[in-house]
């Protein structure tokens, strides 16, 4: 760490990738932003993955997230998945899953665990086989390799090394690793948004083999695909017990351009649609929203924000605060500290939540 190279305030926690406290970047945005764009640049750069969304008037639309990459023959978008092959997208289509899996046993260190049927038998007996925890069940566990953000921090940032891997995993192929002490499919990543073709099918095939039995449809996601894949999403969820985890970074966009690259927009509007949804099935919940109490820079204030937003659409839907590990471009942060995670708790819960959680509590 050093200190900010405008305040130059010893007090702040600064990373040295970004070189700017939090205070500044939010005072001075329009100055700092450049800095901040070299950084994500090169940290992009590293992987062989376009540094911007390609906008290329005669390139090919691919449309599944906010992007709205248009890519040119033979290239990318900004995920690094979908690509143009002879004015057509490839990649993430459904019988193309760039994509690692494995089962974990339940209860797992899920974001909605404190939640879920999984990790507390929330909805049995039409949604869970127990009243408690389900011991002796399992998680289909898919890891998706590719992302449409930029995260300094990313805690799985090595799954950049695969983006352009062209083994593929197809839908049925997944859903024949659902076995029968399988309860529930999460994906994550990386984000499904780049391959939520190949998610949705692969879901509904699965579904479909395990009639009869609960298996739920989860997951865990920045968010900001297109409302037309969420409302997709939602349906699986809603149909089968499952849950979207909502991953809200940072409420101010200038903080959130520095840490992710991007705009948080497209996910704020995506989480209140989603909201609107949750009185179709109020247990178990169907959203769910998590935090990562970035030192330095998810803050508090922060939190206290994403709080008031999250209340403001229904006080009801579970939140859970995440400890910070220093990881990728932001490894030289400290861990989150047990006081900053108290102050988050309370922020939230002043805001008018009935359930904050504080998530990998054995990190603090």
């Amino acid at each position: 760490m050093k200190t900010c190279k405008l305040c130059h305030n010893p007090a702040e926690i600064v990373s040295e990738a970004i070189g700017y406290c939090a205070g500044c970047i939010q005072s001075h945005f329009s100055a700092i932003l450049p800095a901040i764009r070299k950084v994500h640049a090169e940290s992009r750069k590293l992987y062989g993955l376009p540094v911007k969304p390609p906008r290329a008037p005669e390139g090919t639309l691919c449309g599944l997230c906010f992007h709205h990459c248009r890519i040119p023959e033979d290239q990318t978008g900004f995920c690094g998945q979908r690509r143009n092959k002879g004015g057509r997208i490839q990649g993430g289509r459904p019988h193309e899953g760039n994509l690692s899996f494995y089962h974990d046993p339940l209860p797992t260190n899920c974001v909605a665990d404190f939640v879920c049927p999984g990790g507390t038998g929330s909805g049995y007996p039409a949604y869970s086989d127990f009243r408690g925890p389900e011991i002796g069940r399992k998680n289909l566990a898919v890891f998706y390799q590719a992302c449409s953000f930029n995260c300094l921090y990313c805690q799985n940032h090595h799954f950049r090394e695969l983006t352009f891997s062209r083994h593929n995993v197809t839908s049925r192929e997944l859903a024949a690793a659902v076995d029968p002490e399988t309860r529930c499919i999460c994906y994550f990543g990386g984000d499904p948004a780049p391959q939520i073709l190949h998610a949705v099918k692969a879901s509904k095939i699965a579904k479909q083999k395990t009639k009869g039995r609960a298996l739920r449809i989860c997951w865990e996601t920045n968010g900001a695909v297109q409302a037309k894949f969420l409302k997709m999403m939602a349906e699986l969820s809603l149909s089968s017990g499952g849950c979207i985890k909502f991953d809200l970074k940072a409420w101010d966009e200038r903080i959130h351009l520095s840490l992710c690259g991007v705009s948080n927009r497209q996910t704020l509007e995506n989480f209140k649609t989603a909201a609107g949804w949750v009185c179709l099935r109020p247990k178990p919940p169907l959203l769910i929203a998590s935090t990562l109490m970035v030192p330095g820079y998810i803050d508090a204030d922060e939190v206290a924000a994403i709080a008031g937003f999250i209340a403001g659409l229904n006080p009801e839907i579970p939140y859970s605060l995440l400890a910070f590990y220093p990881r990728f471009y932001l490894n030289d942060l400290p861990v989150t500290s047990r006081a900053q995670a108290m102050r988050c708790k309370a922020a939230a819960e002043k805001k008018g939540l009935l359930n904050v959680h504080i998530g990998n509590a054995h990190l603090l």
